[in-house]
């Protein structure tokens, strides 16, 4: 199997005017990428949306990247960047509400109609979907400093290190920071299952 080409490399060819050298960028890092986005916007389609816009702004900046830090990072805060300027749209739009079941889709950015599936499937497959609906809601319920730092450690297993380069923090305040996030993600979570609880 032959050795992967660096990034570094491929930045050097996108640059000579390589578009496969981008393709290949593309590739590498889009699962990645949408991984951040649905974790982030909790929501399938806007970061399908999300990813999209993040590999176009990649296409259209590459040529300004000095590679001074490693081409994960730089990716990683333009995925940042962007998800942070949906949520902020969002916001303003009063976005954070499921559309009603009836009428037509006002708006292709909002939240998809959420509907129960009734076709066939295990009760094990839907609880580990009820576990992820509960723990994606928690996470969207978090500040976002907060948010940040779990979907970047957990999710993406980046270093505190490469947080840090991220979020331009020093480590000791990534590392208190992810403390701090972990415990009131429990907290959510706890009141969540109580909730569910109750009315079981």
């Amino acid at each position: 199997m032959p050795e992967a080409v660096p990034d570094t490399e491929l930045v050097r060819r996108f640059k000579q005017g390589d578009r496969e050298a981008y393709a290949e960028i593309v590739r590498r890092y889009q699962d990645r990428v949408f991984t951040v986005c649905l974790r982030w916007m909790g929501d399938r389609g806007i970061a399908e949306d999300v990813s999209q816009d993040v590999f176009l702004a990649l296409f259209r900046s590459l040529q300004k990247f000095r590679g001074d830090s490693q081409l994960s990072t730089w990716v990683f805060r333009v995925v940042i960047n962007h998800c942070k300027n949906r949520k902020s749209y969002q916001r303003r739009r009063a976005m954070d509400l499921h559309e009603p079941l009836e009428g037509t889709r006002q708006n292709p950015d909002a939240p998809r109609r959420q509907i129960a599936d009734e076709g066939p499937g295990t009760d094990s497959r839907l609880r580990a979907m009820e576990a992820q609906g509960m723990l994606d809601r928690a996470l969207a319920g978090l500040e976002e400093e907060h948010r940040a730092v779990l979907v970047l450690r957990d999710v993406q297993d980046l270093s505190y290190e490469e947080i840090g380069d991220l979020l331009d923090l020093p480590q000791g305040t990534v590392k208190s920071r992810i403390h701090r996030a972990r415990a009131r993600l429990a907290a959510v979570l706890v009141g969540a299952l109580a909730r569910e609880g109750a009315r079981s």
